[in-house]
């Protein structure tokens, strides 16, 4: 995707081929900075303080962190550490398990000279595999724009999103973003209803970021606000992202997807789920009961940051000095709520019965 006139994808290799450099997401919207990892520790930090984040963009960079640590010791114990430390950096988002699963299970049965070399190769395919699949998701969702388009002529299609799953959650092209960049560029009239989703503002700094930067038209709205613009017939229709489904089409996504859920379902607004295939975690049926809900620290929710009108960047509080706060990252919205879940095979009933209908050879 683009930036000041620069395509960009967020990972992404140097020329040797070794040092894996990603987009800091922690400094944006008001400054672009990237950084290397240079090694296991890097790749994990960068995880785990969200220098990264959206679950495939996870998986991928967590599949580059086992490539780091096989460069650094390739034998048997040493991947085996790196996998835990990895895997510890994170605990809602399934991909990244399913991407250290993948080059862990390749690494183990080669032979140890090969084995950083391998790594660096599947990073790589799990890497591309993921740009074909967020283009496949925007395919099969810009459809469902297409025919809001249709349904509404004479203006726009007003989409409402939650959190960031656009490119800069993903290597490229995004989950939920993904539909309205290819409607958009179709030349579908579109706006978004931008969520900041409260405590860390992806939407407000990154959704938002890369909505400008494609030019596409949209609004930053307060959380709240969401419910009321259904009430009031601003909304056609919703697509978030998911950072885990069950095989039985529960979502987990950024806390506050539950609630926006529950006003679509009131007031008629059709409620979508973009997601991957390596988004589904087909070992759980129970979202409420079965997902981790990643609790992050309070100084979140107790702190803020953002431009000072001298240019700089601060971080202010915005609690009392001694008020409590609590910080659960993700909620999980049950199957009944979602309208359909859009993939990179089509688009689904959110149900087991829905998703084996697209995916009959992972089911199992």
């Amino acid at each position: 995707m683009r930036i000041d006139g620069r395509d960009y994808r967020t990972i992404w290799l140097d020329s040797d081929g070794r040092r894996v450099h990603v987009i800091d997401q922690t400094r944006l919207p008001h400054r672009f900075e990237t950084i290397a990892l240079d090694d296991l520790d890097a790749a994990a930090r960068a995880i785990r303080d969200m220098i990264v984040r959206g679950a495939p963009l996870i998986g991928v960079t967590g599949a580059y962190g086992l490539a780091l640590a096989a460069a650094a010791d390739p034998r048997d114990a040493a991947i085996l550490a790196a996998y835990e430390t990895l895997l510890a950096t994170r605990p809602t988002a399934v991909n990244l398990r399913w991407g250290l699963d993948r080059v862990r299970a390749l690494l183990l049965a080669a032979p140890e000279a090969g084995r950083a070399a391998l790594a660096y190769a599947e990073a790589g395919r799990i890497a591309e595999e993921d740009v074909a699949c967020c283009a496949a998701i925007g395919d099969h969702g810009a459809a469902l724009i297409h025919a809001a388009a249709e349904r509404n002529p004479g203006r726009p299609v007003n989409i409402l999103t939650h959190c960031n799953a656009g490119w800069l959650a993903t290597v490229d092209w995004g989950t939920a973003l993904a539909p309205i960049y290819k409607a958009a560029r179709a030349g579908v009239p579109v706006h978004v209803w931008v969520d900041e989703t409260r405590p860390r503002n992806q939407g407000a700094s990154l959704t938002a970021f890369e909505l400008l930067s494609e030019g596409v038209p949209h609004t930053v709205i307060a959380d709240n606000a969401g419910g009321h613009l259904m009430q009031h017939g601003l909304v056609d229709l919703a697509i978030v992202g998911t950072d885990r489904t069950t095989r039985s089409g529960d979502v987990c996504n950024k806390i506050g997807t539950y609630l926006k859920a529950l006003a679509a379902q009131d007031n008629g607004v059709p409620f979508y789920v973009a997601l991957p295939s390596s988004t589904i975690d087909w070992r759980l049926s129970d979202g409420v009961r079965g997902i981790p809900i990643e609790e992050r620290g309070a100084r979140e929710v107790t702190h803020i940051s953002g431009r000072t009108a001298d240019g700089g960047v601060a971080e202010v509080q915005v609690t009392p000095e001694g008020s409590p706060a609590r910080n659960w990252a993700f909620d999980v919205t049950p199957a009944r709520y979602v309208t359909g879940l859009v993939t990179e095979r089509g688009v689904c009933a959110a149900s087991e019965n829905g998703l084996k209908g697209l995916f009959p050879d992972l089911a199992g």
